[in-house]
């Protein structure tokens, strides 16, 4: 039978982010979002001014559909724009150095546009389907900050793709058309990662052994020290104080934190009440812990009020207008069961990403090395925190928007490698006497360009909200910062590598046409 909901009691909460935090975010992402316009620019001339009003545009369409729907903006929300931008960026990278390889062949400009666009298109759609699938199976059977995350991802993939492939090619065939004279560079990079011929393959036992002694070190900390986990995870005390006059959530933020090592304030109601929560002592229950909380709490706060003494301050005075007005214990948000289905969620994305390389590559060996190299960078970004989040000045908490950082990880990570292997079945098919060792370290140099060019317009981003965002948010960016780092390596250096081994070694040397090579007698030779 239906039943009525009756709401017997409502409260509001400020935001987690302070409008300090705010301000600081939208400066440092505007500051972050001139460096990557004027970087394309430099880096391709003209052709990247009409990249950057794609990307713009690209923004725009984002946030609109964002506010169209209604949706609410989040941190994991936040890392799925980031992620987003970076794709969108990497797309117009990926055109214009197709573009660049088909003039250095010697072709006309409409033709050398018209060819890059097609070559490229293929890289483009896997690295974005890919990335779109993972978003879908995240949407349908993720929860809260899983969901929000997808979202976001979801609408900027799509926005992406339409800008990249439809409003850069408008504006670039416009202007082609007009007979205007585009290089897709500039004198200083004009010539910039031309010829090289890395072998990448010669160098794997090394990075084997590096990825294998982080992997050991991230194991060995995590089943030791742990994560230093959130009230998300963990559950703790809550307490709600008002003041005279107006404070400062994140300013005080900081003093608790320094004082219990983890704590966090948010605005409650009216500018002069806070609500703060730590996980302090979250499993000691007694009387003593309790006052010892009150007590330091008290001592960190005493210098926003006028003489207030300790016992005013815990008072169960109803009549009182300052102090501690309400204290009780939190569980945890994030409970077992989201825990549950985030974890399912990402498990199921993984299968789908191997089924799709599965079917568009026709080698499992792919599909082994691209997951394989998401969870050598996950276990990596686990370790480090893991590892430092004792020594650093900012908040390492592992929260609900950790979880979307993670995320943002594997999505990087199979962006950039899908990239690569994409390349490798190009050079594969149209090299068909070329042993395997040199497709696959000429597909590694050829691409290298795009890599570095993605990784550092996305890192710039990232370290601009680092340095110039709030404190609540720098855990989080650093996080990403990891991952991105970790991504770009494990792409060139743990996914190819294995792919390359796991063909050498398998059955599918004979599905190659012979064309492996045995690398270590090449090498002698």
């Amino acid at each position: 039978l239906p039943a009525s909901a009756d709401i017997i009691q409502g409260e509001v909460v400020g935001p987690s982010l302070g409008q300090e935090a705010i301000d600081s975010g939208k400066m440092s992402f505007l500051i972050a979002l001139g460096v990557v316009l004027v970087w394309m620019f430099l880096y391709y001339g003209k052709a990247g001014l009409f990249a950057d009003i794609a990307m713009l545009f690209n923004i725009i369409l984002i946030f609109g559909v964002l506010s169209g729907l209604g949706a609410v903006l989040t941190l994991p929300g936040i890392a799925g724009i980031v992620l987003t931008i970076g794709m969108s960026v990497d797309a117009n990278v990926l055109i214009f150095e197709r573009i660049r390889e088909e003039l250095a062949k010697g072709k006309g400009m409409k033709e050398s546009i018209a060819d890059g666009f097609s070559n490229a298109l293929s890289s483009i759609l896997d690295a974005n389907i890919t990335t779109g699938l993972t978003a879908l199976i995240l949407f349908i059977f993720g929860t809260g900050p899983i969901k929000g995350f997808a979202t976001t991802l979801l609408i900027g993939i799509g926005t992406s793709l339409f800008t990249a492939i439809f409003i850069t090619r408008l504006l670039v065939d416009w202007y082609a058309e007009r007979g205007g004279t585009l290089d897709f560079s500039t004198a200083i990079t004009k010539n910039l990662f031309r010829n090289i011929n890395i072998n990448f393959l010669k160098k794997r036992k090394a990075a084997y052994i590096i990825s294998g002694v982080l992997i050991l070190l991230s194991l060995g900390s995590l089943f030791t020290n742990g994560l230093d986990q959130g009230v998300d995870f963990v559950g703790g005390r809550t307490y709600q104080v008002r003041f005279n006059q107006d404070v400062s959530a994140n300013e005080i933020s900081e003093s608790l934190t320094s004082a219990f090592g983890s704590a966090e304030a948010k605005t409650f109601g009216s500018a002069n009440q806070l609500k703060i929560t730590t996980k302090y002592k979250v499993n000691e229950t007694d009387n003593a812990v309790d006052e010892e909380i009150r007590t330091t709490l008290y001592n960190e706060l005493q210098p926003y009020f006028d003489g207030l003494s300790y016992e005013e301050f815990i008072s169960d005075d109803e009549t009182k207008t300052i102090g501690l007005m309400k204290y009780y214990k939190v569980s945890p948000t994030i409970a077992d069961d989201i825990k549950q289905a985030s974890f399912w969620a990402i498990l199921g994305s993984l299968i789908v990403v191997f089924l799709y390389i599965l079917f568009r590559f026709k080698r499992w060996q792919f599909s082994l090395g691209a997951v394989a190299a998401v969870f050598h960078d996950v276990l990596i970004v686990l370790g480090v925190f893991s590892l430092t989040y004792k020594y650093m000045p900012f908040s390492m908490e592992i929260d609900q928007a950790f979880i979307a950082a993670i995320l943002t990880v594997i999505g990087y990570s199979l962006n950039d490698t899908v990239v690569v292997f994409d390349r490798i079945r190009e050079f594969f098919n149209e090299h068909s006497t070329w042993p395997f060792n040199k497709v696959i370290n000429s597909s590694l140099s050829s691409t290298l360009s795009r890599t570095l060019n993605t990784s550092l317009t996305t890192l710039v981003v990232l370290l601009s909200i680092f340095v110039f965002g709030g404190d609540s948010i720098r855990g989080f960016m650093f996080a990403l910062i990891v991952g991105v780092i970790v991504g770009t390596y494990s792409s060139m250096f743990i996914a190819t590598p294995l792919m390359y081994d796991s063909v050498k070694k398998g059955d599918a040397k004979e599905a190659l046409k012979n064309k492996v090579k045995d690398v270590e007698e090449e090498e002698k030779a």
